[in-house]
């Protein structure tokens, strides 16, 4: 698996340059959507305004590795020791539940900034919009909101720009915090590059994610067509080619049968590398420049791929699943998942190559 930084920071800079005048959290959970969360860090470290995670225990992982900088922790303090480590490694939680509360109030810690999560009709977390006021008087003199009190949301359907639920977020987002005090955010990768910062309330702190990664969050669309690059390229070696005889099955279950003499190679991957089970024959992989489907069901360790249009195809020839030449929503879409998914369940025993 190889790793292009130039690649992360291109996409950075599309994402910034689509809102200009908006700072950015480069978004990095999941351990960096499967790229490695500290190596995405010290890549961006020069060029992102900060850093997105989910939880406090992925944040003390990129303090632990000198990654400095503003932190966002967006699902906030699970525990009431939270809080405290909060302040000890300077990172600004997003208070998002009513749970969240008491050991606020008991808290008297200060952090460089305190984000309150609005649920404006994603009903995922968030308090309710005409919450705000009565939370911005009941916070705004707390030691907590020191480094200032501030607001985000999150859009449902931004990945489809015309969908009437993005205004009504935005309209109600804009309403219950906008005309507050403290800073706003509300855009995630496909609000950024569909244009609803642009046309939308206030955006202080743009939250970029999959895009930096080089897939295009928007639906139907790749990563190429928006200008961003692929960051991860994934590919395994061929290990045996073989002729299969017409009528004879390939892989278990016996699910493809050859309809004439096949040219079929077996690829060093499988599902416990990350790549997906149920990727149907045809899925494309790309061999020697060409593009080749995936023949049989994938196996933990091996899945096989039809040479027949690649004679020149040989044992040890690298073969990609996706990445450079191969946008990873195209494989996605022919195993009936996202890229997001596919990306995120790259398993830890392919070696990674960071450029």
């Amino acid at each position: 698996m190889h790793l292009d930084g130039a690649a992360l920071r291109h996409n950075l800079s599309v994402a910034r340059g689509s809102a200009p005048g908006s700072k950015v959290w480069a978004v990095i959970k999941a351990d960096g959507y499967g790229h490695g969360m500290e190596w995405t860090a010290q890549s961006l470290a020069d060029t992102a305004d900060g850093f997105a995670v989910s939880c406090l225990e992925e944040a003390e992982v990129l303090r632990e590795a000198g990654i400095g900088g503003p932190l966002l922790v967006l699902q906030g303090p699970r525990r009431e020791s939270d809080w405290a480590r909060c302040e000890a490694l300077g990172l600004q939680p997003v208070l998002h539940d009513e749970a969240q509360l008491p050991a606020l109030d008991a808290f008297r810690g200060r952090l460089p900034g305190l984000w309150i999560k609005l649920d404006t009709g994603m009903h995922r977390l968030g308090f309710a919009p005409l919450k705000a006021q009565v939370l911005f008087e009941q916070l705004r003199r707390h030691p907590a909101a020191v480094g200032g009190l501030h607001w985000m949301t999150h859009l449902a359907c931004a990945d489809r720009p015309e969908h009437p639920q993005n205004r009504a977020q935005l309209d109600a987002f804009s309403h219950a915090a906008c005309e507050l005090p403290g800073l706003c955010s509300y855009a995630n990768s496909a609000a950024v590059i569909s244009g609803l910062v642009a046309g939308g309330a206030p955006c202080d702190w743009i939250r970029p994610g999959i895009m930096l990664y080089g897939p295009s969050p928007i639906e139907a669309e790749e990563g190429p067509e928006r200008g961003l690059q692929p960051v991860m390229t994934v590919t395994a070696p061929l290990i045996a080619v073989k002729t299969v005889p017409p009528g004879e099955h390939v892989g278990y279950g016996a699910t493809w049968t050859a309809r004439q003499a096949t040219r079929a190679g077996v690829v060093a991957m499988g599902y416990a590398d990350g790549y997906p089970r149920h990727a149907p024959s045809g899925t494309p992989v790309r061999v020697r420049g060409q593009v080749c489907p995936l023949i049989g069901r994938v196996s933990m360790d091996m899945l096989e791929v039809d040479l027949t249009g690649v004679p020149e195809a040989r044992v040890g020839d690298p073969v990609t699943l996706w990445g450079r030449d191969l946008p990873v929503e195209r494989v996605a879409r022919a195993a009936g998942t996202i890229g997001y998914e596919l990306l995120t369940r790259v398993a830890g025993r392919l070696q990674r190559v960071g450029g």
